[in-house]
């Protein structure tokens, strides 16, 4: 990957940060916004899992947990609070 393959898969990483940004400050239409912004599927795919990486390395520098120990965790809470959620809030 060069540099400027890098800059834009930062660049797509940053853009769904302001997806999940918009959506918790209640700005749906600013959400939906940035998510039509993306080229296509899998460019938004590579941004929110390059910010996903990111995030967890965030914990993992903070918590001095491995990353398998991390997403072991992660998927754990996700297993509960499906198992927690309404039938329709589980579905996308």
């Amino acid at each position: 990957m060069n540099d400027v393959e890098t800059g834009r898969l930062f660049g797509h990483a940053q853009r769904a940060a302001g997806v999940i940004a918009a959506k918790h400050r209640g700005d749906l239409a600013g959400a939906e916004a940035l998510l039509s912004a993306f080229p296509d599927d899998a460019t938004r795919v590579r941004g929110f899992c390059l910010l996903a990486e990111l995030a967890l390395s965030l914990v993992r520098s903070q918590t001095g947990q491995s990353m398998d120990e991390l997403v072991q965790e992660l998927s754990l809470t996700m297993a509960a609070a499906t198992m927690q959620a309404p039938p329709d809030a589980a579905s996308p």
